[in-house]
């Protein structure tokens, strides 16, 4: 087993998964070098790619803070090298240098408002749907 400061590190092929919506998640993980896509499945068992993972992303952080099964796919579009950050290593940094964890929770913070910002063109092309306000505004 690596010590807590070894960065575990490791290479997927072209079309590998690197995980599969419904997995166990315990991890995240950042990109080091090539390209991902990340897909939900839809109802008839297919693919649909919400997003393209690039150089430096990090993913699998949901896994991550809150344990629960992987929300989607993650699929090596090219030869893919990715290093983990377990849970043990996201613990020390929040407890050693939490300032460490500011990209996680920007990240997260961009990928919530991204799921708002799509749930409300969703909303607007339903016909005979109508918002409903939250809070005092």
């Amino acid at each position: 087993m690596p010590a807590e400061n070894e960065k575990t590190v490791i290479e997927y092929t072209k079309d590998e998964f690197i995980f599969r919506e419904n997995d166990l998640s315990d991890c995240a993980y950042i990109l080091e070098s090539g390209r991902a896509e990340v897909c939900k499945t839809l109802p008839n068992g297919k693919y649909q790619v919400v997003g393209v993972l690039e150089e430096n992303d990090i993913f699998g952080e949901l896994g991550l803070i809150d344990g629960f099964p992987r929300s989607a796919s993650v699929k090596a579009l090219e030869n893919c090298r990715v290093s983990m950050l377990t849970q043990q290593a996201f613990k020390s940094l929040a407890k050693n240098n939490p300032q460490a964890l500011m990209p996680i929770l920007k990240i997260l913070t961009n990928r919530l408002r991204e799921t708002l910002v799509l749930v409300e063109g969703l909303g607007s092309n339903q016909t005979g749907t109508k918002s409903i306000p939250i809070g005092n505004a």
